[in-house]
C-alpha cells in the first residue's frame, strides 16, 4: 500500500519544499523599509476614506447569488450535452424539464424586481 501512496508523497515533499525555499529565499533577501504608507489598508489604489463598515444594497448580494445558481446550473448542462446521443428521448425530455425550471425561476426573479437596479 506504502508503493500506490509513494508518488504522492514525494510530489507532496517536493512542493513542501519549493515553498518553503521560496519562504525563506524572500526572507532572506526581501528589502524591510516598512513606513506608515506602506501600513495603511490598500483598496484599488484610492486613499482610505469613510467608515470602513459601510452598507451595501442587498441587490449587489442577490445578482451574486442568481448568478451563481444560475451558472451552477447551466454547467449541469454539459454532461447532457456530451450523452445527448446515449440517452435518446428521455434525456432530452429530462433536459427540457430542467431548462423549464430554470426558466420559470428567472422569470419568477425578473417579476419581483430582483434584476431590476433602480
Amino acid at each position: 500500500m506504502l508503493l500506490t501512496w509513494f508518488p504522492i508523497l514525494v510530489t507532496l515533499a517536493v512542493a513542501a519544499l519549493v515553498v518553503g525555499g521560496m519562504v525563506t529565499i524572500n526572507r532572506l533577501t526581501g528589502p524591510r523599509r516598512p513606513s506608515k504608507i506602506k501600513g495603511e489598508e490598500f483598496e484599488c489604489g484610492n486613499p482610505p476614506t469613510g467608515q470602513a463598515w459601510g452598507r451595501f444594497s442587498v441587490h449587489f448580494y442577490l445578482t451574486a447569488l442568481l448568478f451563481v445558481v444560475f451558472d451552477v446550473e447551466v454547467i449541469f448542462l454539459y454532461p447532457w450535452a456530451v450523452e445527448l446521443r446515449h440517452l435518446g428521448m428521455f434525456g432530452l425530455v429530462e433536459a427540457l424539464i430542467f431548462i423549464g425550471i430554470l426558466t420559470v425561476g428567472l422569470v419568477y426573479a425578473w417579476q419581483r424586481g430582483a434584476l431590476d437596479w433602480n
